[in-house]
This record gives structure tokens, sequence and C-alpha cells, in this order.
């Protein structure tokens, strides 16, 4: 009687073949590709063109900006009136300067403190652990509008309005800088910390010679959010800080916009000049930026 024929491997010549998923056909491919070049240039077409109008209006007088969309594009004639007016004004300098400080201090007080609460709440075991990363996970869930007023209240108190610390402090404990590090350190090997408390080494030589030398990319991506997110909020300068001298660009933006009324071309030149700074950071550190924010998946 004849029996089945062994392979080398020890499957038997007669068992079926293992079934493999069907590779994806051409045709799926391709429409794939078209829609999303299509949507990828949908959002281009979104971001871009009231880019580039605002930048045309901003090249524009102020009549022609009343005038309406048709008048801007179709004028011929553009000048730098507007821009030379705002930048001899010397508020807006005031403003660059609140906002670097600001953003700047800002951006290193969170870094430090939010590495260190990640760490300790990725390696450290202490009782109510769990307790406050649930109440951390709250903390991301309420809107920072809903604090405006508790915290204009307490900064009143502590006689820190119209202050750099009343635009600093209460964006400090960013939560979603906690979490980031918290998931970060937990995907890093433990053998390297316990090779270096074998050493010696304790919680503070181990989070600043072993962690933070291995965290760069997130260090990089959260000081990237933080300073954008600072140099841009609006709502907590607008409220505790009333001095021009001590206004961020938001506010000042605000101020123009409410002062120069109908000064479109104005308006739309000093939304530019606020918006640069970012725009020739990010020219300046594409790369570090792409790095930092893809190795820790942060998007947006």
């Amino acid at each position: 009687m004849a029996t089945p024929t062994t392979a080398r491997n020890g499957v038997s010549a007669a068992a079926p073949a293992a079934v493999r998923p069907p590779a994806p056909g051409k045709d799926s491919t391709r429409t794939f590709t078209i829609v999303t070049t299509v949507v990828l240039v949908v959002f281009a077409v979104i971001w871009l063109i009231p880019s580039l109008y605002a930048l045309k209006a901003s090249l524009s007088s102020n009549a022609t900006a009343a005038l309406g969309a048709g008048e801007v594009i179709a004028s011929t004639s553009p000048t730098l009136a507007s821009y030379t007016t705002l930048l001899a004004s010397g508020d807006i300098w005031n403003w660059y300067l609140s906002s670097f400080l600001t953003s700047a201090v800002t951006t290193v007080l969170t870094v430090l403190f939010a590495s260190m609460a990640g760490y300790a709440l990725s390696r450290l075991r202490f009782r109510g652990r769990n307790l406050v990363f649930l109440l951390m996970l709250l903390g991301i869930m309420v809107p920072p509008q809903v604090l405006v007023v508790p915290i204009f209240q307490m900064l009143d108190a502590a006689s820190l309005l119209n202050t750099y610390w009343a635009v600093i402090f209460p964006q400090v404990p960013a939560v979603i800088a906690v979490f980031v590090f918290k998931q970060f350190f937990d995907g890093l090997p433990k053998e390297l910390e316990e090779a270096a408390r074998i050493d010696g080494a304790g919680y503070w030589r181990i989070y600043r010679q072993v962690v933070m030398p291995l965290s760069k990319p997130v260090i990089a991506a959260m000081a990237i959010v933080t300073f954008v997110g600072v140099w841009n909020n609006l709502i907590l300068p607008l409220f505790v800080v009333s001095n021009p001298e001590l206004m961020t660009i938001p506010v000042g933006l605000a101020t123009v916009q409410g002062s120069f009324g109908q000064r479109y071309a104005d308006i739309q030149a000093s939304a530019i000049l606020g918006a640069l700074p970012l725009v020739v950071l990010f020219l300046i550190f594409q790369r570090r930026i792409i790095e930092g924010v893809a190795g820790t998946g942060l998007k947006g």
C-alpha cells in the first residue's frame, strides 16, 4: 500500500497548503492612490488659498481691501504700506518679545516638570498612583476655556495679573505632555535602568543620565508643540494681561483688529507678521520637527 510522501521539514506532501491572503490587486492600489491624492490636493487647496489671499490682501491698500475679494485679487499694484506702518509703530516688537519670553520659559518648564511627572507615573510604584493617572486623564477632557475664570481669580489673589508669570504659570502643568512622556517612558527598556541601579545610581541620576538622553525625540516634539501652543494662545493672555507692553502676539492682533475697524490690509499684515516667526522656525528645524513628531506618534 502506498504511503504519502513526507517532505524534509516533516510536513506531509498530502497536507493542504497554507491559505495565504490574496495580494491587493492593481486596480485596488490604483483606486486607493487616486483617492488619497485627491484628498491631499483638497486639503492643500483648503489651506493654501486662504493663506495666499491673506498675503495678497496684506500687500494691498486698505481702500482696495475694503472693496472685497474681487478687487484684492484683481489688484496689480502691491504695496508694503501696511507692513511699514505696523513695524514702525513699535507695539509689535513688544508683542514679539512677550510672546518669545512666555513661550520659551513655558516650554522649558513644561518639558522639565512633565518629564519628571511622566517618569514618576511610569516607573515609581506608590499608593494612589492609578488614581493620579485617572485624574490626569480626566484633566485632558476639561476644555481650557472652562478654567479661565478660576485661573484669573487665583492670579488676581496672588497679585500676578499683568505680569509674564500670569501667562506662564497656568500653561506649565500641561496634562497632555505628562501623558505623552509617560507613554514614551513605558516603552523604554527597563534593563538599562536596572544596570544603572546595580552601579549604584539613584532615581535622580537615572533620570538625568539614562532616561533623558534617550528621550530626545519626545523632548523635541513636546517642546515644539508647547512653544507653538503658547505662542498662539489667545484666551488666557487676553484675560490676564491688559498692559499693551506685555501683550503677546495674538492679543496684540486682537487689539489691531478692534482699533483699525475696516482696515483689512493692516489686519492681514499683522496676522502674517504674527505667524512669520513660527514659519521661520519650522523652515530652520523642519527635519527635527518631523522626526520628533513621528517618533512620538503625535499628529496635528
